[in-house]
């Protein structure tokens, strides 16, 4: 049975380490993709940006947000990444010197198109004119 958690405790988000290691893992994978061939053919050449990741509350798995630069899609590169997730786990384990290294599901951020959709929104014409009043 597991413990009910306060309604206090469950609408806090997430802790400090769990922060800590998300921006770890974010820097180490980072400075991986910068410097690491891989031979798959689809990740040659190619240049990711991780925004963000995001860790569960036990450490075990890590959501990792990704783009390209040019603003491409990424779709296409998921299956690839997928591919080198076991790799990637295994470069960044001996780097966080943690009991148990998460398992990596890299995610296609959307937040740079959500926020050029809100601009796009907030300069419309009919939202200036009623933000003027």
């Amino acid at each position: 049975m597991k413990p009910k958690l306060s309604p206090r405790k469950a609408a806090t988000g997430p802790s400090q380490r769990q922060l800590r290691v998300a921006e770890e893992i974010r820097h180490v994978l980072a400075d991986l993709f910068l410097r690491t061939e891989f031979h798959d053919p689809a990740l040659a050449r190619v240049h990711i940006t991780i925004s963000e990741v995001r860790t569960s509350p036990d450490l075990k798995h890590a959501a990792v947000f990704i783009s390209q630069l040019g603003n491409k899609d990424v779709t296409p590169l998921l299956p690839a990444l997928r591919r080198v997730a076991p790799y990637l786990r295994a470069q960044i384990a001996p780097r966080l010197g943690l009991r148990v290294t998460p398992d990596l599901k890299f995610l296609p951020d959307a937040a740079l198109e959500e926020a050029t959709k809100i601009n796009k929104l907030l300069h419309a014409p009919e939202v200036a004119r009623d933000l003027e009043k």
